[in-house]
């Protein structure tokens, strides 16, 4: 058995259904596919059933845990040489398998992962989540896709990565972190020496969050994992982590400052602000929102021009302040938590993530 698909479930029964169902269609067979339920309220067991003839597929059922320990349940079941991890609210192209052979072959290396795209037929708000997980105005385009060399070194993450089964079971696989997990294996198998690659053609369609509510969540426990991990591994904060925050803080202080400038011209019955050489003004409170109204101007113009509707690039602008912010509200928290006050990573956030 050449390759092991391991596919960690918490209550989403449609999703693997979509899931199983690209599997079916895949143009090199030799796999098998692990479903682990990890203690869903809504079981996926009958949609499971329904690809018994289809797939070479097993169905486990586990206690909740957390989608690392989930994923490690999955391996001690399986039997591939390579196990490739997927996140259930995925759906994979016709020649995605035979994608990652074709990288293996050409060129093999102990672990890899694929970039993302938003299918034609995700929501519009699916959309603009996806654009503003993958733009580089938003730091996506930053932090690895289509663009980075396949050469270079590369973290691979969870919904779309794969590891040698060798490399895997001597790592010990996930921890139980409950964010950042994945970058945590990753960094982790580059830190042992192991050899991982970006396969740029071994991309999957990815749904991520349904509505802003649940986007906001996740990029919220993002920022914070990104504390953890900085304290896990350190000298891997860079730049580029720093910036949703940096963001963040920005975006306060220029609304702020709009607020202080506005009550400052009422209570003094003038205007502060910027006098044109041509004779114009532009009041003091208007230049502090100005940043902000270019950069949300910029978000609209490119997403709708790369997703053809001004639908999706009204929504992107909503999509990548939530990215931001949250994840800017979330390093800022954890850092205070972690690095200020002193406390580890699990009673710092036993509420959020391990009640």
């Amino acid at each position: 058995m050449k390759y092991s698909v391991i596919i960690p479930v918490y209550n989403r029964p449609d999703e693997v259904d979509e899931l199983l169902e690209s599997l079916t269609r895949q143009t090199l067979k030799d796999f098998e596919v692990v479903v682990v339920e990890d203690g869903s309220n809504v079981p996926c067991k009958e949609v499971v059933e329904k690809y018994a003839e289809l797939l070479n597929i097993q169905y486990l059922p586990k206690k909740n845990g957390g989608p690392g320990p989930a994923r490690n349940y999955g391996v001690e079941h399986a039997k591939g040489e390579y196990m490739l991890i997927l996140d259930s609210d995925c759906v994979l192209p016709d020649g995605y398998l035979a994608a990652v052979e074709k990288e293996l072959k050409e060129n093999p290396c102990d672990a890899f992962g694929g970039p993302d795209a938003a299918h034609e037929s995700f929501t519009p708000v699916q959309k603009a989540i996806s654009y503003s997980m993958t733009s580089f105005f938003t730091t996506g385009g930053i932090r690895g896709g289509k663009k980075k060399g396949a050469m270079d070194k590369f973290y691979p993450r969870s919904f779309n990565m794969g590891v040698r089964r060798d490399v895997y079971l001597k790592l010990h696989g996930f921890s139980k972190m409950r964010f950042g997990e994945d970058i945590d294996f990753s960094y982790r198998i580059v830190e042992a020496g192991y050899k991982s690659r970006l396969f740029p053609e071994t991309w999957v369609w990815h749904k991520r969050r349904t509505d802003m509510d649940k986007f906001f969540k996740q990029v919220f426990n993002s920022g914070i994992a990104r504390i953890n991990l900085t304290k896990r591994h350190p000298g891997t904060l860079k730049l580029v982590h720093l910036l949703p925050m940096v963001f963040t803080v920005g975006v306060l202080l220029l609304i702020a400052g709009a607020v202080f400038f506005r009550l400052w011209d009422y209570y003094r019955d003038t205007a502060t602000g910027l006098l044109l050489p041509n004779g114009g003004f532009i009041p003091a409170y208007a230049l502090c929102l100005l940043p902000i109204v270019l950069y949300m101007l910029l978000i609209f113009i490119d997403s709708s021009i790369k997703n053809k509707s001004l639908v999706i690039g009204f929504l992107s602008v909503e999509a990548a302040f939530v990215q931001l912010m949250g994840y800017g509200f979330g390093f800022l928290k954890a850092w205070w938590l972690r690095c200020v006050q002193g406390k580890d990573e699990f009673t710092a956030f036993e509420k959020n993530f391990y009640d």
